[in-house]
Order: C-alpha cells, then sequence, then structure tokens
C-alpha cells in the first residue's frame, strides 16, 4: 500500500526576494484548499541580532526540511512550499562561496514536482529581511541556472496582482491535467 504522503505533489514557490513568494504561496493553499509551508528561514532570521552564520545556514536548511516534512501528510493532494531549502544553497554561495555539504547531498533526494518561478516584474518592498534591492537580476539569472541544472519542471509567472495569482494557476493546473 502506498503512503499518502507519496501521492502529494510538491509545488515550490521560488524566485528572488521581494517577488511575492509568501503571498503566492498563501493564495495558491486557499485557492486548491491545502497547506502551505511557510519559509522557515524568514522566522529563524527574525530572531538573529548578527548576520546569519554557516551554521545557521545549515541550521535553516534542516528546519525547513523538518518543517516540509511534518506538514506533507496534513497536505491535501497538493503541498505548497514558499521556497525550498535550494535558497540556503544560493544564500551560502554567494555569502559563504561554497553551499553545506548537506544540502549539496539532499537536493537529488527531495525533487519537486514543479516549480514557479517567480519574476522580478513586480516592485521591491523593503522589509529589514531583505538585503539585496540591486541585485535583483543577479539573483534571477541564479534562480534560473540552480533550477536547469536540477533539470526542474518550473514555470516562470510574471506580472502584478491578480494576474500573476492566475497564471500561477493556470501553470498548476496545467501541470495536473498529466493525472
Amino acid at each position: 500500500m502506498q503512503n499518502k504522503s507519496s501521492e502529494i505533489i510538491k509545488i515550490a514557490v521560488v524566485g528572488p526576494e521581494s517577488t511575492g513568494k509568501s503571498t503566492m504561496s498563501e493564495y495558491l493553499a486557499a485557492h486548491y484548499n491545502t497547506i502551505w509551508v511557510p519559509e522557515y528561514a524568514r522566522g529563524y532570521c527574525e530572531k538573529l541580532t548578527e548576520p546569519p552564520t554557516w551554521q545557521d545556514e545549515i541550521n535553516m536548511f534542516y528546519g525547513q526540511v523538518a518543517q516540509e516534512d511534518e506538514m506533507l501528510p496534513k497536505a491535501n493532494k497538493l503541498l505548497i512550499c514558499d521556497t525550498t531549502f535550494l535558497t540556503v544553497k544560493i544564500w551560502s554561495e554567494y555569502t559563504f562561496g561554497k553551499a553545506p555539504q548537506q544540502v549539496l547531498d539532499e537536493l537529488p533526494k527531495r525533487p519537486y514536482d514543479l516549480y514557479l518561478l517567480l519574476n522580478i516584474d513586480m516592485p521591491w518592498e523593503e522589509d529589514p529581511l531583505r538585503d539585496f534591492p540591486h541585485m535583483r537580476e543577479h539573483f534571477m539569472e541564479v534562480w534560473y541556472k540552480e533550477l536547469n541544472e536540477l533539470n526542474a519542471k518550473y514555470v516562470l509567472i510574471e506580472g502584478t496582482g491578480a494576474e500573476r495569482h492566475e497564471r500561477a494557476v493556470e501553470a498548476v493546473d496545467e501541470y495536473l491535467k498529466r493525472f
């Protein structure tokens, strides 16, 4: 008998800072009557008094994975993930010049069925946890590179407001037609 968790389709909402990942994740979860996994790093970093260390990056990786594992059995056919631990790889490589081995080892073992890559075509919103308003194009290219290296199935989501939400729903619906 198959485990219910193995039947859940995992949708990852990813992209550079200030592209609406949390808003999109919450919207999609409501639209598809399921749950979403918040970005673990946000809550973790809110408690820090100094910039994240190497160990903090490793802690955020384990926290994100544990949070997804805990929520997966509670999902209703789809699990919407507000970013993934691939973000730890991206930030670690930018900040420290390399990624934690734990992250590199786990990447091929934890695929997502579909990635929604949110474009940088919406205005930057200030937030104390956001650092790089001047590097959005750079990090957009990094996301393309990372998803392509994973041979990930992804769709670029553009537009603002309701248009952006509609495009994300269209991408998920198109993916779900396969089942």
